[in-house]
């Protein structure tokens, strides 16, 4: 376990399969100062506790329609303040906090009067400035997803490592075409590398392994070609702003060492 000498704050960028979270798991692992931050479980606490941005996420996924960038961005901004992360640069002192209140305490009476409390340039656009204490690091996943949403967090919280994780398109392919899962504990086998002990049938149950309905090598590479359309522009938004940092490995295990490294050089002791 190593320690931060100054705030790490950062995206891990993979198409899916490529092993970003095994990546986080490490990285959380060896860095203790690091925490996980997901814009989808913030979203589904917030729903959960029935806060006022949480009622207003559930009837918008209930419409079937994608939770907007502000709201988001909202209750990315409303943890890491709570946490004392972000301080504000207003003469007040911390309005940020008053925000926050605000956000968990007040209600709403129409749809117009939320809009305006979520993208008010007072509340959601930058206002706050992040902490540069070790303790502040943070992986921050689910988003941003696109450029558009990277320039607006830009605005309140400028990310100071992206890495972008490689693997080859053939190598990943052949890890979904392995992959088995026991549905009802969520188990998962590959037969090139993590086999069941008996053919098809999990190890603790005995039960029917099955393979998941986006593993199929059409879903996949249509998934595939989604994430480099949606994260090309997203990738050269940071490179532009000097924070990509690059890697490629056939596996996670060939991939670790080098990112450990790098990690360690921009914000360990």
């Amino acid at each position: 376990m190593m320690r931060l000498r100054k705030a790490a704050r950062v995206i891990l960028v993979g198409a899916p399969g490529v092993g970003k979270g095994t990546q986080s798991e490490r990285l959380l692992h060896r860095f203790p100062q690091l925490s996980s931050i997901s814009s989808g479980d913030l979203l589904r606490h917030n729903v959960k506790q029935r806060t006022p941005l949480g009622i207003k996420v559930e009837s918008t996924m209930k419409a079937g329609l994608l939770v907007p960038d502000d709201l988001i961005l909202r209750l990315i901004n409303n943890e890491l303040n709570q946490r004392g992360w972000l301080y504000s640069n207003h003469p007040a002192g911390n309005v940020m906090t008053l925000a926050s209140c605000a956000a968990e305490t007040q209600s709403f009476s129409n749809d117009a009067d939320m809009a305006a409390f979520i993208s008010h340039p007072a509340h959601a656009r930058g206002y706050g400035s992040p902490s540069e204490d070790p303790s502040a690091s943070f992986l921050l996943d689910g988003f941003p997803r696109t450029a558009t949403q990277a320039e607006r967090l830009d605005e309140t919280i400028p990310i100071n490592m992206v890495v972008s994780l490689k693997t080859p398109l053939a190598v990943i392919m052949e890890r979904i075409s392995g992959r088995w899962v026991h549905e009802a504990s969520g188990r998962v086998y590959n037969t090139t590398f993590n086999p069941p002990k008996v053919a098809g049938l999990d190890d603790v149950t005995g039960e029917p392994l099955v393979r998941r309905a986006d593993d199929s090598e059409e879903v996949y590479r249509q998934r595939w070609k989604k994430f480099e359309e949606t994260s090309e522009p997203l990738l050269e938004h940071y490179a532009r702003k000097g924070v990509l940092w690059e890697v490629e490995g056939m596996s996670s295990d060939e991939i670790t060492p080098k990112l450990m490294r790098e990690f360690e050089r921009r914000f360990a002791e």
